[in-house]
């Protein structure tokens, strides 16, 4: 499977929960705030697990490391 699939199948079930959570907000005098709450909530976890997921592609093994200071010795 490409890299890219999981990210935008991902991505397209967050806008479909985001749209079918946005038109069940009930109606009222804070309806505004409940979508956007739902709206925020549902990006924040997207890009949590995008983040997360594409960081886990390239990982970093070990650091490489650059001996600035050749005259001291490691501990």
């Amino acid at each position: 499977m490409p890299t890219a699939t999981p990210v935008v199948v991902v991505f397209i079930a967050a806008v479909l929960l985001a749209t079918v959570g946005w038109f069940l907000v009930p109606k009222g005098a804070q309806q505004v705030l409940f979508r956007t709450m739902v709206a925020l909530t549902i990006a924040c976890c997207y890009l949590m697990w995008a983040i997360t997921y594409l960081a886990q592609l390239h990982p970093l093994i070990a650091p490489v490391r650059s001996d600035v200071r050749i005259g001291e010795s490691s501990l």
